[in-house]
């Protein structure tokens, strides 16, 4: 065996080794920071739960089935109608997520708490969980994920967020201006695409309330 060939082999098996190492280290990483990273979604969601239904004692899953997706490679699990009435209503960019019974102590309902992922945002998928009562009244939504520009459609939080809480409309829209009707949102200036995902979000989460969830008949 030559010295360009001995070489060869041992720049192999050292970039084996390390390539293995590597891939030890990246294992025990993810096992030990696996339990960590899911205890803190819990909360995060728990907490956004809280925000759009502060009177609620608890909250429990649907016992609708889900559906399997794809997002960013991890698997989702989505609850979007498979009907064609769902795109035709303007929300074929529109995922609903998980979706969840708020509670009262007594284990009455009082509403829905709806996960809307739209991927229609400016700067990708915004994702936000929106609280319904059983009457139709949205308490409010609590922006998950937003990655839009700073100083414009990051402004959705301090702008568009605090227009929808308290609203009981079939469905939302836009001006550029000041908003005169219940169910018109003042636009973030600069910030169109932000401002019409956010909107399209909410309102395919009452559309699917109302027809999928069969809320809406003032039966608080």
């Amino acid at each position: 065996m030559n010295n360009d060939v001995r070489n060869m082999v041992k720049d192999s098996l050292i970039l084996f080794a390390i390539t293995l190492i590597a891939g030890l280290i990246l294992g025990v990483v993810y096992q030990v920071t696996k339990e960590p990273i899911a205890v803190q979604k819990e909360k995060a969601k728990q907490e956004a739960c809280r925000e759009v239904f502060a009177d609620a004692a608890g909250f429990k899953e649907t016992e609708r089935q889900t559906q399997a997706g794809e997002e960013n490679g991890q698997k989702t699990e989505y609850n979007t109608p498979a009907d064609a009435s769902w795109a035709e209503q303007g929300f074929g960019g529109v995922d609903i997520g998980e979706t969840l019974i708020a509670e009262d102590e007594d284990g009455k309902a009082l509403g829905y708490v709806i996960t809307v992922i739209d991927h229609e945002g400016y700067g990708g998928d915004i994702q936000f969980m929106m609280g319904i009562r059983n009457d139709g009244t949205l308490n409010g939504i609590s922006l998950l994920a937003i990655s839009e520009t700073a100083g414009l459609g990051m402004r959705a939080e301090d702008v568009l967020k605090p227009q929808f809480a308290g609203k009981s409309v079939e469905s939302f829209e836009y001006v550029k201006g000041n908003a005169a009707a219940e169910n018109q949102i003042d636009a973030i200036s600069g910030a169109t695409i932000t401002t019409n995902a956010l909107t399209n979000g909410v309102n395919a989460g009452l559309y699917y309330f109302r027809t999928v969830l069969g809320g809406g008949n003032g039966n608080e």
